[in-house]
């Protein structure tokens, strides 16, 4: 029997030549540049196969970095309501989503991303696109500041995330999740909201 050429079979190992492609890919490129067609190429399969194992390019990401959560699901839940509350419901989900048991897996993975560059990269990459633009998006934001209001929403969250769950300072550590939310959802609400200051329309605007 005459042994068939090209690309590979659908089995467990092209599942993980994909995957071990598609992390090189969006820690290289990032997500918004790497393609379904580029990761198929580098792990020598068919595009089609990718479509097939994983869907979308969003879904091969999220399996991509074995995400504990899939923020398309949960952000928009949080923020349907008053906009005037959206910074509590923004940190309210973020300690839920850490208190659970998908918690752990959260926290393995950023800890992974202190000493491994490329975890970092896959981290930052998926903190960017897949929870703050989502949750910038859910909101009317000018979009010339969207990418400023992010990132300071993301400031104070992830102060919070470290200084609670890595860190563990107290009495932060062991307070009440709702006392946390009343305490840091203003700020957050203010970078939703509050005027930017000039230099950061400009740095946005660079």
């Amino acid at each position: 029997m005459v042994k068939r050429s090209g690309r590979r079979p659908g089995n467990q190992d092209t599942r993980s030549s994909i995957l071990d492609a598609a992390r090189r890919n969006f820690a290289e490129k990032g997500f918004d540049k790497a393609s379904i067609r580029a990761i198929a190429g580098d792990a020598g399969v068919d595009p089609a196969l990718v479509h097939h194992y994983f869907g979308t390019k969003e879904k091969l990401f999220l399996a991509s970095m074995n995400a504990p959560i899939n923020p398309g699901e949960l952000i928009p839940e949080a923020l349907a309501g008053p906009r005037a509350q959206a910074g509590e419901r923004l940190i309210r989900l973020a300690l839920t989503v850490w208190d659970s048991p998908a918690g752990s897996a959260a926290l393995g993975m950023f800890r992974s991303a202190l000493s491994n560059e490329w975890t970092a990269r896959l981290l930052r990459e998926f903190v960017i696109t897949q929870i703050l633009r989502r949750a910038i998006g859910e909101l009317i934001v000018d979009p010339a500041e969207a990418p400023m209001r992010a990132s300071l929403v993301a400031t104070q969250i992830a102060g919070v995330l470290v200084a609670r769950y890595v860190l563990k300072i107290d009495p932060l550590a062991g307070a009440d999740r709702e006392v946390i939310v009343a305490a840091i959802g203003p700020n957050i609400q203010r970078f939703l909201d509050d005027p930017m200051p000039e230099v950061f329309k400009r740095d946005a605007a660079t």
